[in-house]
């Protein structure tokens, strides 16, 4: 029973992401969401109390399924601080440009990027959420640049700032990229980052 409850919970959550990756938190109405997951309204109610804490709850599961990726890619022994770091730069980057041949941007996109500027002011929950979310993210980035500067191939001074650094300059060069949609942002947020890590 425990199982058939984590699948449907999970069902909406993963339909949702679909959905408001593409188009936003406020433009998904509750009943657009259960139609395209096939849920009746009374399920939904079970599992959440309300389209707010759905939101967190979405959220919550982006956020721990983007740590574990994070966790994989950065945990590899075989290579240095600075290719785990720069491989998560090159995935950034190769997963969020412009697809100029078929006129769109990455359909499922970053929720970060996609939510935060709409939810921010909305949803003191969802605000918190995505704060706590991307403070995971820096935090693990933290880690892997100390990685990089233990094994010498990073000599960057403070770690905590420059992770910071490096994730503001990608969520913004993400934004500017869903403006322009040419890569233009991503290419200049990928030479920025080689710059501040004294990359040639």
């Amino acid at each position: 029973m425990k199982q058939a409850y984590d699948d449907t919970r999970q069902h909406i959550l993963d339909t949702g992401y679909r959905m408001m990756a593409a188009k936003g938190f406020t433009s998904v109405g509750l009943n657009e969401l259960l139609q395209t997951a096939g849920v009746p309204k009374g399920s939904f109610y079970h599992y959440f109390k309300s389209k707010e804490q759905y939101g967190q709850a979405l959220l919550e599961d982006y956020f721990r399924n983007y740590v574990s990726e994070l966790e994989q890619i950065f945990s590899n022994p075989a290579i240095s601080g600075r290719e785990r770091l720069m491989r998560y730069w090159q995935n950034w980057h190769d997963r969020y440009s412009y697809d100029i041949t078929s006129n769109q941007c990455e359909a499922l996109e970053c929720l970060v990027v996609k939510l935060s500027a709409e939810v921010a002011d909305l949803s003191e929950g969802m605000r918190l959420t995505l704060r706590d979310g991307t403070s995971q993210i820096i935090e693990r980035l933290t880690r892997c640049i100390e990685q990089g500067k233990k094994d010498n191939s990073l000599t960057v001074a403070d770690a905590q700032q420059t992770a910071a650094a490096l994730y503001q300059l990608w969520l913004g060069g993400s934004l500017l990229n869903k403006l322009h949609r040419d890569g233009t942002a991503l290419a200049q947020s990928m030479i920025a980052t080689r710059a501040i890590l004294s990359i040639d």
